[in-house]
């Protein structure tokens, strides 16, 4: 293999397949990228056999071949180089030279062989969507899956398609987050699977460096792949049914609020400070005259007690809540103000974006 590409070209494909990287693999080659020069392209792989991704920069290909290099030593080093025109070829007992205007260095690889062939997905359903759509129902959502593997099926962020265009869903079981996402090309098939946390959280990175517009999605019966311009990421699928979530979403609602995310998130950050040593639980009352009093119980170390002026419909209400789990979703929400709704203390609390893009999020209530 010899070939000519750019440093930036070159960094830029590493940084994106460095993703698959698991720092805990057992199996040396699956700490290494796989580099195949062919035609006019470099193309690169990588996997920790839970997922994997694979993308191609142009490049000047003087003579064809394949080889793995350590994914962490190539990605630092091309990253400490100039952006200028970079050469690499393999030489004898199996080692990378990278030569560049200023340097010349060899990287010791291990044969192409050994690496795990990336599985294809074949007569599969198609879904397409705008890329930034995606990355915003990624943000939303994810979070609120659960990190206990113990119940796989809540590890995961439930994808659901049908005609009316797309959602993602995930739960803890304390709280849920649901986004609904237009189809750039309408969709008659009803398709659902649940993908893990872990390749959402990836793909969401990529997506946001891709520079592409659109991203399709291919879903066959238990692997699902992510393609995006040079970009493709390939993942497994939890087995499992999805919790009849829509049961649990209130479909109305005793008392109506309007909140400045800003106001209510800089209240529960100091309400947290004495919430944390009784499990970060909040009290939130609404009263007809437009106040919103949030506080905590008194605890070792104190209590606080806070109001914020907000715009009320509906009757006073009151319920207790975990104080982490409504600041998460202040994070990532995109609008500046929401919707904050109730029946009584022992229902789940909605959060809506005030435009009202196709998100909600619930909050199980804690007791009094």
């Amino acid at each position: 293999m010899k070939l000519f590409c750019t440093q930036k070209d070159l960094e830029t494909a590493l940084n994106i397949v460095d993703k698959a990287i698991s720092p805990n693999n057992t199996l040396p080659v699956l700490n290494n990228i796989l580099l195949k020069a062919e035609g006019k392209k470099l193309y690169f792989s990588s996997t920790n056999l839970e997922i994997a991704i694979s993308c191609s920069i142009d490049a000047d290909v003087r003579s064809e071949g394949v080889i793995t290099v350590p994914a962490k030593l190539i990605t630092n080093y091309i990253s400490l180089l100039n952006d200028e025109k970079v050469e690499l070829n393999i030489t004898e007992g199996l080692s990378l030279n990278i030569t560049s205007s200023t340097s010349n260095t060899k990287i010791k690889c291990i044969s192409a062989d050994e690496f795990p062939l990336i599985p294809k997905i074949e007569k599969s359903k198609e879904l397409i969507l705008k890329v930034d759509d995606l990355v915003e129902a990624i943000t939303e959502t994810v979070f609120a899956a659960s990190l206990n593997t113990s119940r796989p099926v809540l590890s995961g962020v439930y994808l659901i398609a049908n005609e009316n265009g797309m959602k993602l869903v995930a739960t803890d079981s304390y709280r849920l987050a649901e986004k609904k996402v237009a189809l750039s090309k309408k969709n008659t098939d009803e398709l659902s699977c649940i993908i893990p946390v872990k390749t959402l959280m990836e793909l969401g990175k990529i997506l946001g460096k891709s520079g592409a517009k659109e991203v399709k999605i291919n879903i066959s019966n238990n692997q699902i792949l992510f393609i995006t311009g040079e970009i493709e990421l390939i993942s497994r699928l939890i087995e499992g049914k999805f919790p009849d979530y829509e049961k649990i979403i209130p479909k109305e609602s005793k008392t109506e609020i309007e909140v400045s995310v800003e106001d209510l998130s800089l209240v529960l950050k100091r309400v947290s400070l004495f919430a944390r040593e009784n499990n970060n639980s909040v009290k939130l009352s609404a009263t007809n005259d437009g106040k919103f009093l949030i506080s905590s119980d008194e605890t070792k170390v104190g209590e606080e007690k806070a109001e914020i002026i907000i715009k009320i419909k509906g009757e006073n209400n009151k319920i207790a809540l975990n104080s982490q789990y409504l600041l998460d979703v202040l994070t990532y929400i995109s609008d500046d103000k929401i919707l904050f709704l109730m029946n009584d203390k022992v229902s789940p609390a909605v959060i809506k974006p005030l435009k009202g893009d196709g998100y909600v999020y619930i909050i199980m209530p804690l007791k009094v």
